[in-house]
């Protein structure tokens, strides 16, 4: 049976209406019109629905609904602002330094993975800023890429922790 639910996501509390086990990632792309998100496999392995809830990066596909309420969520779409409020900066950018990297190495093809890696490499690098290589790697483990761009990607998250750090322009 439907129940209201309020949900903060990227910053704006929501009231949703949605059975109280319904996945979060249905509600993220049906009542919030939020697309960062994707389904991926629907099991929690590839992480292509991966959000943040209070910081963590979770599979958003088997998670309920209900077991969320009171707690933050942030998309990918949420990025910049966690990244200006993180910072304290005075204006919201358009792009997470992690978009703006992903985009410039190319780090994507199809983009199915886009999101997860995204968001786990917001939660990586929110932990340490300047991880090492084996460490991306590890952090990274679980997200599947079906194009296989992993080096591009690595190259992405190290260039958005050196300019996240100061280190790189």
């Amino acid at each position: 049976m439907a129940q209201v639910v309020s949900i903060n996501v990227n910053g704006e509390t929501r009231a949703v209406s949605a059975d109280a086990d319904t996945p979060l990632l249905y509600v993220l792309m049906n009542e919030l019109n939020l697309h960062g998100p994707q389904f991926g496999c629907g099991l929690a392995q590839c992480g292509s629905c991966s959000v943040l809830i209070d910081g963590v990066e979770t599979r958003s596909c088997v998670t309920p609904v209900a077991s969320v309420a009171g707690k933050k969520i942030t998309t990918v779409e949420g990025l910049p602002a966690l990244y200006a409020r993180e910072k304290g900066l005075k204006e919201t950018p358009e792009l997470h330094p992690l978009q703006a990297a992903f985009i410039e190495v190319q780090a994507l093809h199809c983009g199915a993975c886009y999101n997860g890696m995204t968001i786990k490499a917001a939660e990586l690098l929110a932990k340490n800023p300047k991880p090492s290589d084996a460490e991306i790697r590890t952090a990274m483990n679980g997200h599947l890429c079906r194009c296989g761009t992993y080096p591009r990607i690595l190259q992405a998250i190290k260039l958005a922790s050196a300019r996240m750090s100061g280190a790189a322009r």
